[in-house]
């Protein structure tokens, strides 16, 4: 299968609702979570516990609720981290 963009292969939670993503290029990102914590779905994600379940499904991130993030906007608004 030829994907448009990286994929998701690893997922840290952070702090701030932020999730650290490594992608299936090497590309290491930071995405930023909190705009989409609103309403009874993605406001579950507000719940820190919750939120520090997230898993990768070697696409995108998702919770076990079935919350996930699109994958375009995973890769495209997320912002490089620099390789130490």
């Amino acid at each position: 299968m030829v994907h448009l963009r990286p994929t998701a292969i690893n997922v840290t939670p952070m702090e701030n609702f932020n999730l650290l993503i490594q992608f299936d290029n090497g590309e290491r990102k930071i995405y930023d979570v909190q705009p989409h914590i609103c309403g009874n779905w993605y406001g579950m994600l507000g719940d820190k516990d919750y939120f520090k379940t997230v898993q990768t499904d070697g696409y995108t991130v998702a919770w076990q609720e079935g919350q996930d993030l699109c994958p375009d906007d995973l890769y495209y608004l997320s912002t490089e981290v620099g390789n130490d």
